[in-house]
């Protein structure tokens, strides 16, 4: 399952994220891959884009927190440094 946060605001993207995680956890599957977008290109020092730098505390405090075995960075032919996979714990 994929995820792609583009054009989306901190509140819009919040509530993405959280309803394709409730879904995938519901449909059993164990990995979705979450386009947040590469960050900026420039001088040092070089910000990351909002969303990005909210995800890692938005997966923290989530409901789904507790089903969330790993995040880790993406392979580049899945979007490398603009996206991440999210790695569901599997269900007992």
């Amino acid at each position: 399952m994929n995820v792609d946060l583009h054009g989306h605001n901190l509140a819009t993207a919040y509530s993405l994220l959280d309803e394709r995680l409730d879904r995938a956890i519901s449909q059993g599957i164990r990995m979705v891959l979450l386009i947040t977008g590469k960050p900026p290109q420039g001088e040092p020092p070089i910000a990351r884009g909002r969303i990005r730098a909210a995800v890692g505390d938005w997966l923290a405090a989530s409901r789904h927190a507790g089903d969330i075995a790993a995040v880790r960075g993406a392979h580049p032919r899945h979007g490398g440094a603009g996206a991440l996979y999210i790695v569901l714990r599997r269900k007992k």
